[in-house]
């Protein structure tokens, strides 16, 4: 008897196998601690390669719960908790309570923080110019808009999960 599956949905199963192939490839090649450390050389900054992601996290998230930010990075609170203190020490970040809540302790961007990741940017954009090169403006153009509504979808997934 034939399925009565979606033709989309048999097209989709055949290609998650191949998707989830290239996402092990791009988080492996994006948790490489030489990357970091090129990113940071050509940023030309001198920070220790474990703050660089916290940095970054409290910039683009912040101000953000010290907890919220130890789960984005997949570290312990206590690690991150004094990592951000030692960002507090360099005049990156600052610790404050959470205005909406006071027993949340949040990290915020210092103007020298974000002067900081400023460079990181510029050094990210340099990067990546390389990276797409070869590319035509629309295919950077869906990969952007595809890569969002991935996103966040996996994010909508990953709050309402499917019941099994």
């Amino acid at each position: 008897m034939p399925s009565r599956e979606p033709v989309q949905n048999t097209h989709i199963r055949q290609k998650i196998r191949e998707l989830h192939g290239s996402l092990i490839d791009i988080v492996t090649l994006m948790n490489r601690p030489q990357r970091d450390e090129a990113l940071v050389r050509e940023a030309g900054i001198a920070l220790d390669r474990a703050l660089f992601p916290l940095l970054v996290g409290i910039e683009r998230r912040g101000p953000i719960g010290i907890v919220d930010l130890a789960a984005g990075v997949g570290r312990d609170y206590t690690t991150v908790s004094r990592q951000v203190a030692k960002l507090e020490s360099l005049g990156l970040a600052e610790r404050r309570q959470s205005a909406a809540d006071r027993r949340v302790n949040e990290a915020v961007i210092t103007a020298k923080g974000k002067a900081m990741t400023d460079n990181i940017d510029a050094a990210r954009e340099r990067i990546a110019l390389a990276v797409f090169a070869t590319w035509e403006a629309d295919e950077v153009d869906d990969l952007v808009r595809l890569m969002r509504k991935f996103a966040d979808a996996m994010g909508e997934v990953s709050e309402n999960p499917v019941a099994p």
